[in-house]
């Protein structure tokens, strides 16, 4: 090997970055201790930006494209270096390059549930989870404020932050929203679009966007679950005094068929007495509008209700006047009646 073989192995003449991985947001470019020479090709790829470090001084930013390295292409750095004659010898820098396509498919849930104040439920304690994606959408910003010197920096880095600033924002969005729990469903779209306008800015200093926000479920607690289910099954059942009848004929039947000895005997006893309670009520309360429905007269004397036809009144027991058949329309008429007030004729 030469002298100058030697030479231009210390020199990168190449700069680019593949990403293999799902998850990376930024790679620092190994140099191995090489210097960069004049008119190297650098290859930035779409959803990457490759940004150039000077001795811990934030330098030059390359967009998508091939470039050739030049004081044309590099100002920032050709400034920090001072060259009295150009851009012509190696220089050593830091190049990071920064993944800015989206993060797809990030989950979110609330760890501990959210208090909400509902006007069906009163106090009620909810869980949600849904899905989330993000980029970065200022690679200067994101360098300076999240990554720094990071060689390597992944999503776990900022998924943390972001998840939490989301569940802030859910929590206020769910309370100002005073949706009733039992809308939330019908309303998950208008609620993911609220937290996603409400979560944007607060990242956005990160050098970070917020391209969508899912809810995929807002849960309640299982004991309002559970009443809400009962309460969905009286309202299927309807009639509940036949739904209790046909309850206690099931009773009587299973108790029936129980060969469980005394045991089986006592239960059977039991359903039929309480069968037997149940359709004697049913009967009286069959009874009682045939009662109601019975036609009453008002007494000549005090006027309190009679049964019609009663001869005595039972309160103050004066004599009824009594009535006949008209004898042409077969109407009831007063027993001195000398003409039908129904027909007009003479009696």
């Amino acid at each position: 090997m030469g002298i100058l073989d030697m030479i231009r192995g210390q020199l990168i003449d190449v700069i680019e970055w593949t990403d293999s991985s799902a998850n990376t947001m930024v790679y620092k470019y190994d140099n191995r201790g090489k210097e960069i020479m004049m008119g190297a090709q650098l290859t930035v790829r779409e959803s990457q930006v490759a940004i150039f470090v000077n001795e811990g001084k934030l330098a030059d930013v390359f967009q998508p494209g091939r470039y050739e390295l030049s004081t044309q292409n590099m100002p920032i750095m050709t400034a920090l270096k001072s060259w009295k004659y150009g851009f012509n010898s190696p220089f050593k820098a830091d190049v990071y390059f920064i993944n800015t396509k989206q993060f797809l498919d990030l989950k979110w849930g609330t760890s501990n549930p959210v208090m909400m104040r509902d006007q069906d439920f009163g106090m009620i304690r909810l869980r949600a989870f849904g899905i989330y994606t993000f980029r970065v959408s200022d690679p200067v910003a994101f360098l300076k404020e999240v990554f720094g010197t990071s060689e390597l920096f992944t999503v776990e880095g900022v998924e943390g932050q972001i998840k939490r600033t989301i569940i802030s924002s859910l929590s206020d969005a769910l309370a100002q929203s005073k949706i009733p729990a039992l809308d939330l469903a019908a309303n998950y779209e208008e609620l993911s679009q609220y937290v996603l306008n409400m979560v944007a800015p607060k990242i956005a200093p990160l050098g970070l966007k917020l391209e969508s926000f899912v809810i995929e479920n807002i849960s309640l607690p299982q004991e309002v679950e559970q009443a809400m289910d009962k309460r969905t099954s009286m309202g299927v059942l309807g009639d509940m005094n036949r739904y209790t009848q046909m309850q206690a004929a099931d009773a009587m039947r299973d108790a029936a068929n129980n060969p469980s000895g005394g045991a089986g005997m006592a239960s059977g006893i039991g359903a039929g007495m309480a069968m037997g309670q149940m359709m004697q009520n049913a009967m009286q309360g069959a009874q009682q509008p045939q009662q109601q429905a019975q036609a009453t007269v008002p007494c000549v004397n005090c006027t309190q209700p009679i049964p019609q036809g009663a001869k005595f009144c039972p309160e103050c027991g004066a004599q009824q006047a009594q009535s006949v058949a008209c004898k042409h329309c077969a109407k009831p008429i007063p027993q001195d009646a000398k003409f039908c007030p129904e027909c007009g004729q003479a009696q």
